[in-house]
């Protein structure tokens, strides 16, 4: 009987401290912040709060140069949040509001993909089933392995973002290359999108302000609208804010990523991995 006792006791406290949650990581250091190109950063104010959304020009730089271009010309200030699905996506960009104008700029080719090469910094987080899964910048993306750019013409590998919270993707028609000015914020995880609509960015602050939007096709009138877009650089010195993003390429974004992993098993996803920010 003691016996007994003494291995089941042992057996408890083994079970015990299988199940103890792994100790969370330390806060972020100073090296694991970086401070993203103030030409990429919108600083899009609505009526239901702020959000900062960095641009991603190695991902789509059509589109991103659409994108800058227009909230330059003030082309998004007042545009409304049309189309809004919870747990899916808020629609805006169109200057009739409805979701069937444009600007008068010419449509974009898509951007579903790109081509991947050495010169462009890729954070590896997993390889498996012959792709890699990372990020450039607070964008995920799988790609295939640069292994395989010495077999390629152009030295380079395809590769695409995932449509994660927070991405922004241009919206279109049913051509490819019909994609204009309309725009798009994820409010979930859709990877059903992935490589059929181009994403530009991702919100790297806000995305409560994203989940506040009016849902509705088209939402009940008032519908919420963007007030201003504007371009980091170009906001006054002496207001402008000072924004950082956690590196996805420093070591606490990495053993975050690595725990993740571990805790989610079979359910983890790039998805899942916030990016923590400091706005000032």
């Amino acid at each position: 009987m003691r016996l007994f006792a003494a291995v089941a006791a042992c057996a408890i406290l083994a079970a015990s401290a299988q199940a103890a949650p792994a100790p969370a990581p330390p806060a972020p250091g100073e090296a694991d912040w970086r401070t993203p190109d103030p030409q990429n950063i919108l600083v899009i104010d609505t009526n239901r709060g702020r959000i900062m959304f960095e641009l991603s020009p190695e991902v789509a730089p059509l589109a991103t140069a659409r994108v800058r271009e227009l909230a330059r010309a003030g082309f998004y200030d007042g545009r409304a949040f049309f189309r809004v699905i919870d747990d899916f996506m808020d629609q805006t960009g169109d200057p009739t509001d409805t979701g069937k104008g444009g600007s008068s700029k010419p449509n974009l080719p898509p951007e579903f993909t790109f081509r991947r090469g050495a010169d462009v910094a890729f954070t590896s987080l997993d390889s498996a089933g012959g792709v890699e899964q990372g990020f450039i910048g607070v964008m995920p993306v799988i790609s295939q392995p640069l292994q395989l750019a010495a077999l390629t013409a152009d030295g380079k590998v395809k590769a695409y973002a995932g449509f994660c919270p927070g991405v922004g993707g241009m919206a279109r028609a049913e051509a490819p290359d019909s994609a204009n000015s309309q725009f798009f914020l994820m409010r979930g995880v859709t990877p059903a999108l992935d490589q059929k609509y181009t994403p530009f960015g991702r919100v790297i602050a806000g995305m409560d302000v994203v989940r506040a939007i009016k849902i509705g096709e088209p939402p009940p009138p008032p519908m919420d609208k963007m007030l201003t877009v504007r371009v980091l650089a170009d906001l006054p010195t002496a207001g402008r804010p000072t924004v950082r993003v956690i590196d996805t390429a420093g070591p606490w974004f990495r053993a975050t990523a690595a725990r993740a992993k571990i805790e989610k098993a079979a359910d983890y996803s790039i998805c899942d991995l916030d990016l923590p920010n400091q706005i000032k």
